[in-house]
């Protein structure tokens, strides 16, 4: 996308602002967001990522059993203690060995551990199976309360045929 103003450079600088009830679109390239006096305030300044994800994991390292914290990855090598420090794992290993951490981290920083949006790369075909099994899964959790078990039978075979149908 081109500059708004310029119409020569990329758009780096994409803004949005609303005055009185109007959204109005910004798209510029850096030189001209600066000459409408506009500047990222962390710009030539590192995101203190690690820190940040840290000083979570600090709080939640207090909670962690001792045979955990002297855990480490069998493919890597890295300890809770360097992932707390580093905020950064060291393989996808990583996410196996400190999983039940991770949930935590993870629900302190987006309010879940269950992943809502949408998923690169993958299409609406591929998801479709996914999303049947969870609300059968749902439908089989209220049948069993409801002591319905022929029903919840019945969910639980069609659950079975969609597990072996992946």
């Amino acid at each position: 996308m081109l500059c708004q103003d310029c119409k020569k450079k990329e758009a780096t600088v994409h803004m949005t602002q609303i005055i009185n009830n109007e959204k109005i679109d910004l798209n510029l390239c850096r030189e001209c967001a600066e000459k409408r006096g506009f500047h990222s305030p962390l710009e030539g300044k590192a995101f203190p990522l690690a820190e940040f994800l840290a000083s979570i994991l600090d709080q939640s390292l207090q909670k962690v059993p001792p045979e955990l914290k002297e855990s480490k990855c069998s493919v890597c090598r890295i300890g809770y203690p360097d992932f707390v420090k580093s905020g950064r794992l060291g393989c996808g290993n990583c996410y196996k060995i400190f999983r039940p951490q991770l949930k935590d981290l993870l629900r302190k920083i987006h309010g879940s551990d269950v992943h809502r949006g949408k998923i690169p790369g993958v299409g609406e075909d591929v998801m479709k199976p996914v999303r049947e099994q969870r609300r059968l899964q749902e439908q089989l959790k209220k049948a069993v309360e409801a002591e319905d078990f022929e029903k919840a039978a019945q969910i639980r075979d069609r659950i079975k045929a969609l597990e072996r149908g992946r």
